[in-house]
């Protein structure tokens, strides 16, 4: 019992060491099992079932999934994380790739780091990965700022949403 409490500490030491040089995101804090040495630090992502390593956008990216999941309702089965796809002839990856329960698209997901200032080139590539999946609903975020636009694929038109939408409010 006393070894187990004993390795508990030191493993929420080694993680409080690493918290420290993370950015504090505009999102609630999460809990993260991260290892490795400083410079080499690397976070385990639960739906890939792996460590990858700590970048400042997969640290936002880490966050928001948590978000998702936590607050927003969604379920973790639907999620994809680096959903690879070809866009005129080329390999590319979307950072988080969101399903109905049929298993259709509805909602992509752009992260990038904190220090990105969200703008039109980084709305440009969101748009390019949607004309692939034509998904209804498209997020932006840097863990600080965090833009949520429902698409219009008929009318050719999209608006703004002063909230990311909650999982149930996706489905029609």
């Amino acid at each position: 019992m006393i070894i187990s409490i004993y390795l508990y500490l030191i493993a929420e030491l080694r993680s409080q060491k690493y918290k420290t040089k993370l950015k504090q995101l505009n999102l609630p804090q999460y809990s993260f099992r991260i290892t490795g040495k400083e410079g080499n630090e690397m976070i385990l992502d639960p739906l890939r079932r792996k460590y990858v390593k700590l970048t400042p956008e997969e640290w936002v990216r880490q966050n928001f999934v948590q978000y998702l999941i936590t607050e927003g309702k969604y379920p973790s089965g639907l999620l994809g994380i680096e959903v690879m796809f070809r866009y005129n002839k080329m390999k590319r990856r979307v950072d988080i790739l969101i399903h109905n329960r049929s298993g259709e698209p509805v909602m992509i997901v752009e992260c990038k780091a904190p220090d990105i200032k969200i703008d039109d080139k980084v709305f440009d590539q969101i748009v390019c990965y949607n004309m692939e999946f034509k998904v209804p609903y498209i997020v932006v975020t840097n863990g600080m700022d965090h833009y949520a636009c429902k698409i219009d694929h008929v009318e050719k038109k999209y608006e703004f949403l002063l909230v990311i939408p909650l999982y149930e409010d996706l489905l029609f």
